[in-house]
């Protein structure tokens, strides 16, 4: 092989290399901001639900929170949805495909110590998902934002508790 066409190879090669590195990179600091929601890791029963509806975080790592919940009625599971909390564009952000729907992302609107809020004015409903834990340890999950013009909300208060799957008798 000729040198050049060696050096030229490398020469469209490197640009490639450095696009594949960049795209797998999390900035520091939103890695940083991922890694101080591990207040949310863990698993949350719904209070007001059925046993079996649960809201599960996993410790954050690699940039990212990864979730999933689910909502029993009389037994039966009627809506999952897989959730992330991840870096978009340097910001933070809240990702749910729910059970039957489109994909959507919320961007970070406000981090308060253990409160976030995430907001899409451009989604039907919610517009706004909010995640506070609250002084007793208990959290608060809201969704809220308008429909036909009428301001709307729902609440999801949740409390700690063991996922893991009973022993066999």
């Amino acid at each position: 092989m000729r040198p050049l066409s060696l050096l030229g190879g490398c020469l469209l090669v490197l640009p490639l290399l450095n696009w594949a590195a960049d795209a797998k990179q999390v900035p520091v600091a939103a890695a940083s901001a991922v890694d101080g929601l591990a207040w949310l890791s863990g698993c949350w029963q719904h209070s007001q639900r059925e046993p079996g509806s649960v809201e599960i975080w996993s410790q954050p790592a690699g940039g990212m929170l990864l979730g999933v919940s689910r909502i029993v009625v009389q037994g039966q599971t009627r809506e999952f949805e897989y959730l992330r909390i991840h870096v978009v564009d340097g910001q933070l952000a809240y990702t749910a495909k729910p059970s039957s729907q489109a994909e959507t992302t919320f961007k970070l609107l406000r981090a308060e110590g253990r409160s976030l809020v995430f907001e899409n004015q451009a989604h039907d409903f919610p517009q706004r998902i909010l995640y506070r834990l609250q002084p007793d340890g208990s959290l608060l999950a809201r969704i809220e934002g308008q429909i036909k013009g009428q301001e709307k909300s729902r609440d999801f208060p949740m409390t700690r508790t063991n996922c893991e799957a009973p022993s066999a008798s």
